[in-house]
């Protein structure tokens, strides 16, 4: 398992997989374009690769002390082998490097295995958005994780 920066020629396969796990909520070629190619540095994207196959991806934005998880994506077929971990740990590292002391995501209140991960990851439920996920209509759970500037992720809980 390699992780690395996720890049505009992972695009196919990153739509693809988004599409397959997202369905109606997935975000457009345009979108991941648009991140990928921010100019700000605020962006952070990250793919591994497992037998030289996009395995999973992840996305973080960091401004100002406070990093948030934009996305997180493994492939269906490889979900249990650690990638999710590997990703959310890429993650936390990039968000210590640039100093967030806080970092947030919403997770779908319906995607268990998700929110036991990033339970294991040290974050906590700080509020729900109500109907966030269109169409469906599932609502999102907010999530925090709080750090020190420079701490180490806590790596726990192989096998996601």
């Amino acid at each position: 398992m390699k992780v690395r920066d996720l890049t505009l020629d992972d695009l196919p396969a990153v739509l693809e997989l988004e599409h397959l796990l997202f369905t109606d909520e997935a975000w457009s070629e345009e979108t991941y374009r648009g991140e990928l190619v921010d100019r700000s540095g605020t962006r952070r994207y990250v793919a591994v690769e497992d037998d030289g196959v996009l395995a999973g991806w992840a996305g973080l934005s960091a401004v100002a002390g406070q990093g948030d998880v934009l996305t997180i994506g493994v492939r269906p077929e490889l979900q249990g082998r650690g990638i999710g971990s590997a990703l959310l740990t890429a993650l936390l590292e990039e968000a210590a490097v640039r100093g967030c002391a806080e970092i947030f995501l919403d997770v779908r209140a319906d995607n268990d295995r998700a929110r036991r991960l990033y339970e294991r990851f040290g974050f906590t439920a700080v509020g729900v958005r109500k109907r966030y996920y269109q169409p469906s209509g599932v609502d999102a759970i907010v999530m925090m994780r709080q750090s020190r500037p420079g701490e180490a992720p806590a790596r726990q809980g192989v096998g996601t």
